[in-house]
């Protein structure tokens, strides 16, 4: 498949690039930043994804060498920020995709949400993914606006879009809290690779965290479009120093993006 991986130069995109490459599939490259040294994938954009005319520009000179399967879509500041700039980052940036992806046939997004979506619902042994939205920061209401304009793209022109909510990706869990909701590298690959070749999965919905064994989440959704993780968090618990805070970032999804040190005007500075 031909796939254009936008955020290409963040950590999922760096390790997203190099295992799709792997895995057969040609890599059209997206960022702010100009090419890396080493990038192993086909063709590189230095491009704002929050603007229609750039997102346009790089969809047609693409599309002169052959279609474009599918988007890959990581672009978006990870941290917290001001509602507006959450909002420009991880919303705008979509809608610019999906219009360009409409206007030149490409049928598919993997859409990279996040865990935050759902930070302030309490933890427990095995949440669904059709719980209610209850983002934790304006970072996680983006993501739940994100998810929601991939769905009234699906409705309206048939679109497979899939919405990865991601937990914690690192080369290995560094909290008690990650021994829960680590996402490996490999299994990043792996979820991914599932979501490009899945048939026909429509709006869908998925967990993107590891097979931990302390994890907090139903991956049922993730196995029905063929996502098997395969590694475990526990791997690394006997390195992980217990902490005062670990309770309370237990206590909800969300961990240290549900507490007060994350409260902010939603109109402040970023």
């Amino acid at each position: 498949m031909r796939v254009l991986l936008t955020g290409a130069a963040g950590s999922i995109g760096t390790v997203l690039s190099a295992g799709l490459t792997d895995r057969g599939h040609e890599v059209v490259a997206v960022d702010l930043l100009p090419v890396p040294e080493g990038f192993t994938g086909d063709s590189w954009h230095t491009a704002d994804c929050a603007d229609p005319d750039a997102v346009g520009a790089v969809f047609a000179a693409e599309t002169r060498t052959g279609p474009l399967d599918a988007v890959v879509h990581l672009a978006g500041i990870p941290t917290e920020s001001s509602l507006p700039v959450a909002l420009h980052s991880h919303v705008v940036t979509t809608g610019a995709l999906l219009d360009a992806m409409v206007g030149h046939g490409v049928t598919r997004m993997v859409y990279a949400s996040s865990n935050h979506a759902v930070g302030r619902v309490r933890r427990c042994e095995s949440l669904a993914t059709d719980v209610l939205p209850r983002p934790d920061t304006f970072y996680g209401v983006a993501k739940v606006a994100g998810e929601a304009l991939l769905g009234l793209y699906a409705d309206r022109y048939g679109i497979d879009a899939l919405a990865c909510r991601i937990g914690s990706f690192l080369p290995q869990p560094e909290t008690v809290r990650q021994l829960s909701t680590w996402l490996s590298p490999d299994d990043a690959v792996r979820m991914v690779q599932a979501c490009l070749t899945a048939p026909d999965p429509g709006f869908a919905v998925l967990y993107g965290v590891s097979a931990n064994s302390r994890g907090w989440w139903d991956l049922a959704a993730g196995r029905a479009l063929g996502y098997h993780p395969e590694d475990d968090a526990e791997t690394f618990a006997d390195r992980i120093a217990a902490r005062p805070e670990d309770p309370a970032e237990a206590a909800l999804v969300g961990g240290p993006q549900a507490t007060e040190a994350f409260y902010r005007p939603a109109l402040g500075e970023g």
